[in-house]
């Protein structure tokens, strides 16, 4: 299945027990049947590496789940019934932390340098800096992550927003674009419904 599809994400950040926690949930239509997943990333506050990573359609327990364990020095990965075990060697990030440890990378060294590199438990994740370009009204800082091959687009200014994520998937290309959000008024024939109901 090729092309572009739609999908809903809403991402919600917040802090836990010496942890932040990171919640995206992404609502696919489009794909038959419509899919929802839930993608949940704690943590550490102070150097955005992961301290676990769960995937699941939010529904019950994760489908996939990896625990960054320091006080016993491993790293623990679980799929089903499936579960594995291997040293804990460097400071890993996990997909949805990636994101948000390179938000603040780029607010604190304006943009980060050309390249560099991160851990994810499936290997090395090359950064590689994109041209600063125009995103909407805000200027952009750019960067193209590979494997995955995913670009992905942090505001230069404050509050150093995330404001696109180009990702291929194996349903197709999903592009993920912040919004403001504006308060909305209800439409003249909703408030006479509501006068109604009162």
């Amino acid at each position: 299945m090729g092309g572009r599809y739609a999908g809903e994400q809403a991402w919600t950040v917040s802090p836990e027990r010496g942890a932040v926690v990171a919640r995206v949930q992404t609502d696919f239509s489009g794909v038959l049947p419509d899919l929802r997943r839930v993608q949940t990333s704690r943590l550490d506050p102070r150097t955005l590496t992961s301290l676990s990573y769960a995937e699941g359609d939010g529904r019950g327990r994760a489908a996939f789940e990896t625990t960054f364990d320091r006080r016993t020095g491993l790293v623990t990965l679980r799929q089903g019934k499936e579960e594995a075990s291997t040293p804990l060697t460097t400071d890993y990030h996990d997909p949805v932390g990636l994101l948000l440890w390179l938000r603040a990378r780029a607010a604190a060294q304006g943009g980060g340098p050309e390249r560099s590199y991160a851990h994810l438990t499936g290997g090395r994740v090359l950064i590689q800096r994109l041209p600063d370009s125009q995103i909407g009204e805000a200027e952009a800082h750019g960067y193209y992550l590979r494997p995955g091959n995913a670009y992905v687009y942090v505001e230069r200014g404050t509050p150093h927003r995330l404001l696109r994520l180009i990702q291929p998937t194996d349903f197709g290309l999903i592009e993920a674009n912040a919004q403001a959000t504006a308060a909305r008024r209800p439409a003249p024939n909703e408030k006479r419904r509501r006068r109604g109901r009162d």
